[in-house]
């Protein structure tokens, strides 16, 4: 409809009204008609007056033998904040578009989204809704049941980078819930895999706030966590599971208790941004079934949660899933359980050239992508295109969206997948672009990897995210590996890529590995604990005992290194994770089995550090199945036992099996899916093992230290006490940790196939006591205090404790706790 002031209006009252003759043009016969995606929806003309009502004054606007569309109330809008916000009666739409040279705002109903139709279009006019490089518009109006996208038009020149269509709709980056299709791998009309998406209009009404319930975050210190890696729809889509509402949000919550007896405290959210899991839609024939996007690393929009992760669907324009979303973490924090979402900064669901334009490549692809001179996508994510993180509008727009998920949504912080991509420069890079001033002699070309990047300083030095938890995936599919190198600033933790690597060579009996395994034990202090660069001398043979982390290794490393120590607890120690072997598969199996995927075995990596202890696969003789056992119980307590912050993968609790497929992105079944029954099966057996050892972790003081050991704590040992054997061909480690609630405890690894008898240090008045011993039968591999047969099993080891000796079997590992001589067990 036309808007045509009254002259009785102060002009002074309320914001500006659009212009008639702009606002009809592009409306109802637009600057290209004959190229609209959307089909117009029925019209009527009519003709009648309305009124608008702003500081005290009335405003009549006439509307004139013109389609009858929904009568919105338009003016001039802000530039700040960007996105759509519910404000003053109405809604503020703000979106950045630097090349563009017209912006059309479209309303559409949730029944003409479905029929791909506009209900209304609104031109923005460059002189009165465009400030700098932002387009904006204020709306008065009945939204209820309206939803929004944008269309811009501009050059469509791939080879300056630019991708403008008049006739496409976009979505808004900024949109907090993204509306398309409401079920979970269900297709659009028509069969379409990318249905026309818009985005949620925000709502003042009071009926959508959610009730926190007065949840704080719990800001556990970082080296008291112990993190578990899910995927909210695998976690609880299995029958098994027997929720209300399997695969969900709503499911997850359902199941909190399980992490809660487990002594998780902190749960890594596979990503969770709205993403469209039929991207790689196709039939599969191994299965029988279709490929599709299980695992989300593939982002549409990270303002908006995975509405499809929820139990209620688009349902009231995406404001119920989003308060779902909030209701497993408010119901996380009641349980002592922090939440972390893994986050796809590093590029988006758009691919390179020949990839779907619904956002970012449509609003402005020069600026959101990293860019060759000739418009090329540069691809060190291996998916096609490159987020172009450190240009100014694009490292502000993370910042914001970060914040958001913060105070919003309470989240306790981030898992940045590919993060070495956040420390390239930007393409078109320069002084004057990232710093606002030039710079003689900066000659950097686009990715080159910096040293201080502004966004990971921009992050770090927020005073909302250096708050929380911010862990970085430390390398890329560039080439780029940063692990004990990113850029930290004191805050940044790394998923530690060597501490997994190694521990699979020394569990699985590899020569070569006892000194640096060592140091994982020790939270890796020869990455953590200086800056890039350096090198630290982790271990130091003194009079043939090793020396932890010296108090005076200040003067080995120098001055200078002192500056960029980091902690213990920068080190994410993990073993198994969502790409790999399961913690089953990993014993198991020494080859991947990809077949499944549908791409002749061929995806998925090769080198694995696994060893299936004598016989390829799941059907195996009994012994080599029990060695397998044996063999993820040592993998388990490497994990609690060393310095740092563990993590645990979903279903490696009780022994998932993948059937030795390492890559299974593109399975909704049961490959990814947690099986409870099976947790069940095994409640008594390995799930039983990690309970009381993942709790047995959070009593000792000494297995969570907030800086690295020293001497004065910890002492390596051999076959002997005091006299560790850092050869070639060793495959033992054994040391003992003082500690202040359980007064000494005694680890050791025997990871050779032979068996061996070890003598355990003397403590005068006092005697070694059995705790964990990964060779016996459930349930005596942990003598835990409710065990009925405790004191007789104890008293079974007392003929070589009290001679001071223990006999290890081969591919064993144990803990002995420190008693009193004279007390009883």
């Amino acid at each position: 409809m036309d808007l045509i002031h009254c002259t009785s209006c102060s002009p002074h009252s309320l914001p500006k009204l659009l212009s008639p003759p702009q606002w009809w043009n592009s409306t109802l016969r637009g600057k290209n008609s004959n190229n609209w995606s959307a089909k117009p929806s029925n019209m009527s003309f009519s003709k009648s007056v309305v009124g608008a009502v702003g500081g005290g004054a009335r405003a009549e606007t006439v509307v004139v033998g013109k389609p009858k569309l929904r009568r919105f109330q338009v003016f001039e809008g802000c530039p700040a904040p960007l996105g759509a916000t519910a404000r003053d009666g109405g809604v503020n739409f703000a979106i950045y578009s630097r090349n563009a040279v017209s912006a059309t705002l479209c309303l559409i109903s949730a029944s003409d989204l479905e029929e791909d139709r506009v209900t209304e279009q609104i031109f923005l006019d460059p002189l009165t809704n465009k400030t700098g490089d932002v387009w904006h518009v204020f709306l008065k109006g009945n939204f209820e049941n309206m939803l929004y996208s944008y269309k811009f038009d501009g050059k469509f020149s791939p080879k300056e980078g630019h991708y403008y269509e008049s006739s496409r709709m976009l979505l808004d980056p900024y949109a907090k819930a993204v509306i398309s299709r409401g079920e979970f791998g269900i297709l659009g009309p028509e069969g379409n895999v990318w249905p026309q998406m818009a985005g949620m209009i925000p709502s003042s009404d009071t009926e959508n706030e959610f009730d926190w319930e007065g949840d704080l975050p719990l800001k556990y210190p970082q080296k008291d966590l112990i993190i578990y890696e899910m995927h909210v729809r695998g976690f609880t889509r299995h029958e098994s599971s027997r929720t209300k509402f399997p695969g969900t949000y709503h499911g997850v919550m359902e199941k909190l208790d399980h992490l809660k007896e487990l002594g998780i405290n902190c749960i890594e959210l596979m990503p969770c941004h709205e993403f469209n899991e039929l991207e790689y839609f196709s039939y599969n024939s191994v299965l029988g079934d279709h490929r599709v996007n299980f695992w989300g690393y593939s982002t549409v929009n990270y303002f908006s949660p995975m509405i499809r992760y929820s139990s209620v669907g688009i349902h009231n324009s995406g404001h119920d899933a989003i308060n779902e979303v909030k209701l497993l973490i408010r119901e996380a924090h009641k349980r002592g359980i922090e939440v972390l979402m893994d986050v796809v900064f590093n590029h988006t669901a758009e691919g390179n050239e020949n990839g779907p334009i619904f956002s970012f490549r449509g609003v402005d692809n020069s600026v959101y992508y990293m860019l060759a001179p000739k418009g090329q996508f540069y691809n060190y994510s291996g998916c096609g295109n490159t987020f172009n993180c450190n240009h100014p509008i694009v490292r502000q727009f993370i910042l914001d969206c970060l914040r958001y998920w913060v105070t919003e949504m309470h989240v306790d912080g981030f898992r940045f997948d590919l993060a070495s991509i956040m420390t390239r420069s930007s393409s078109l890079w320069d002084a004057l672009n990232v710093y606002g001033n030039p710079m003689k002699g900066d000659s950097l070309t686009t990715g080159t990897p910096l040293s201080s990047p502004p966004l990971i300083d921009m992050i770090s030095n927020d005073p909302i995210l250096r708050g929380v938890k911010l862990i970085a995936e430390a390398w890329d599919a560039g080439g780029l590996y940063q692990v004990g190198s990113f850029p930290h600033w004191g805050l940044w933790s790394e998923w530690n890529g060597k501490y997994r690597d190694i521990v699979r060579q020394f569990i699985k009996g590899s020569n070569g590995f006892s000194g640096a395994f060592a140091e994982c034990l020790c939270g890796s202090p020869n990455l953590y604990q200086v800056r890039a660069g350096k090198l630290l001398r982790f271990l130091e043979v003194q009079n043939s005992v090793v020396l932890c982390c010296l108090g005076k290794m200040g003067k080995i490393i120098g001055k200078d290194a002192e500056k960029g120590r980091r902690k213990p607890w920068n080190s994410i120690n993990f073993v198994c994770a969502h790409d790999g072997f399961t913690l089953a598969d990993l014993v198991t199996y020494n080859n991947k089995h990809n077949s499944a995927n549908g791409e002749d075995n061929k995806d998925g990596e090769n080198h694995n550090n696994s060893w299936n202890c004598g016989q390829e696969g799941e059907f195996a003789s009994i012994s080599v199945k029990k060695l397998r056992k044996r063999q993820m119980r040592n993998f388990f307590l490497c994990l609690m036992v060393s310095q740092g912050v563990p993590m645990i993968y979903m279903g490696d609790e009780y022994g998932h099996t993948k059937g030795g497929n390492n890559n299974t992105y593109c399975h909704d079944n049961y490959i990814n899916y947690f099986r409870w029954d099976k947790k069940e099966e095994s409640s008594s057996d390995f799930f039983r093992f990690c309970c009381l050892l993942s709790r047995f972790r959070q009593e000792c003081e000494s297995l969570g230290l907030n800086d690295f050991p020293t001497a004065q704590r910890l002492q390596w040992h051999g076959h002997t006490p005091g006299r560790p054997d850092w050869s070639g061909t060793s495959r033992f480690v054994a040391f003992t940790m003082v500690d202040s609630v359980k007064r000494e405890i005694y680890v050791a690894f025997n990871t050779s196939h032979l068996p061996v008898t070890i003598t355990l240090p003397e403590r005068h008045g006092y005697k070694w006591e059995p705790l964990v011993d990964t060779s016996k039968p459930v349930p005596f591999d942990f003598l835990s205090n409710d065990l009925p047969e405790r004191e007789t099993a104890v008293k079974q080891y007392s003929q070589f404790t009290e001679a001071n000796l223990y006999p290890m079997l081969s591919y064993s590992s144990i803990i002995l706790l420190l008693c009193p001589a004279d007390e009883k067990s």
